[in-house]
């Protein structure tokens, strides 16, 4: 059953699927109506073809401007992620009414991945031409993160542009008997008044 293998391993080499999920989603679709696997591959060419990059931010849009760039009711802010899906999750809070700067990725010299890859003259194109009163880095807080923010950094340092870093510790409901010595250690450096 060749053409059943092929859809395992294509179900596998999706992040975060292991062979044995590939192998439960392969035979769900085998053992279903034909109309569900005639829709999930409408739906997978249709993201294909309909979504792309917003021209200014770098986020996921069907437009060329995304709706949030597009937005004039946002504060001169530039909150700068790794990728489209940290922007959703910002977001998803209600707490943030800047805009965004997508890097598509983080700076890693060993992966090949330099500032031009990450476009980082675009963001300072956008803090220089649009007023931007703060940059709010919102890399992960990894290695490769952190370099990437305190490079962000210095690039900033020119223009006069307020530039700070997300928190990071413990989590809310966190228990500190399962908090690593990093984590704890950033969470006493990063706290704040009561």
């Amino acid at each position: 059953m060749d053409s059943l293998n092929e859809l395992i391993n294509a179900f596998s080499s999706l992040p975060a699927i292991g062979k044995k999920s590939a192998t439960r989603l392969a035979y769900f679709i085998l053992k279903s109506d034909r109309a569900i696997a005639e829709k999930l591959a409408h739906d997978l060419l249709l993201v294909k073809d309909t979504i792309k990059k917003c021209s200014i931010c770098g986020t996921y849009t069907e437009a060329d401007v995304c709706h949030i760039c597009s937005s004039i009711n946002r504060e001169k802010v530039i909150c700068v992620v790794e990728q489209s899906q940290d922007v959703e999750m910002i977001e998803s809070t209600g707490e943030y009414m800047g805009y965004f700067h997508v890097l598509g990725g983080v700076l890693s010299p060993l992966n090949g991945i330099g500032p031009k890859e990450l476009k980082l003259d675009r963001l300072v194109d956008r803090v220089k031409n649009e007023n931007i009163i703060e940059v709010i880095i919102a890399t992960n807080p990894t290695l490769e993160g952190d370099t990437t923010a305190l490079y962000i950094s210095k690039l900033m340092e020119s223009y006069g542009t307020k530039v700070s870093r997300i928190a990071s510790g413990m989590p809310v409901g966190g228990d500190m008997e399962y908090i690593d010595k990093q984590t704890l250690s950033r969470s006493l450096k990063g706290r704040t008044a009561l």
